[in-house]
């Protein structure tokens, strides 16, 4: 039911020229390497690639990552499932 939900917290990303951005929304840097960051987000979990990819700034208490680099593509995993629970997705499977 639609009053059950709870409400959809924000999550944003800004991207100048696939190659400075700025994602809020992070609860958590999962992991991150030169050719690929995962992000966790309040829309789930967000890996990005690309290269030489870097990690400028992290402020945790606003939630926010800074990132830099040549991006060549964004994924998320999926969130929920129907039922309310937890959907493994792509990423789920490959971070096991």
């Amino acid at each position: 039911m639609i009053e059950d939900r709870q409400p959809m917290k924000t999550h944003k990303v800004d991207l100048l020229n696939r190659s400075l951005g700025v994602i809020t929304g992070v609860r958590d840097v999962v992991s991150f390497d030169l050719n690929e960051i995962i992000l966790d987000t309040e829309q789930g979990l967000l890996m990005i690639k690309g290269f030489n990819l870097h990690v400028k700034k992290l402020l945790v208490e606003k939630g926010e990552v800074e990132i830099d680099g040549k991006v060549d593509s964004f994924l998320y995993s999926d969130v929920d499932d129907h039922n309310g629970g937890k959907k493994e997705g792509l990423l789920g499977r490959l971070l096991k």
